[in-house]
């Protein structure tokens, strides 16, 4: 069965674009649109992976990555950070939250998968 990536994101565009390319390499895809909407499909998805926006109305991806990391149940699916918030203090917040990556928009798609096929073969 295909790994499932959850990509939460408060763009319709960038859900849009994400799923796309996801789709055509063989994952399948679950979006939400901020991090209330990802703890509400986290109940009934457990996705293989995710990737998290940082900006977003009503809990932002710092919020819902540390959400997640203090959930028994949902702490070891691995997290992509994708964000236009590149400065290293943004990056470090993320990486002492317990977030296994974190990238910078726009991303490189290659890199992007390169990173998710990484992190779902540990």
């Amino acid at each position: 069965s295909k790994p499932i990536v959850m990509v939460v994101d408060d763009s319709i565009t960038v859900r849009k674009v994400t799923t796309r390319l996801l789709e055509r390499n063989n994952y399948e895809v679950v979006t939400a649109k901020d991090g209330v909407d990802a703890l509400s499909q986290l109940q009934e998805h457990r996705p293989d992976i995710m990737l998290l926006d940082v900006e977003m109305p009503r809990m932002d991806g710092f919020e819902l990555a540390t959400n997640i990391r203090n959930n028994a149940e949902l702490k070891d699916i691995p997290i992509i950070m994708i964000t236009s918030r590149t400065a290293s203090k943004h990056r470090q917040r993320a990486l002492d939250i317990g977030v296994n990556d974190y990238m910078g928009k726009p991303y490189n798609e290659n890199d992007l998968l390169e990173n998710i096929d990484n992190l779902i073969s540990k």
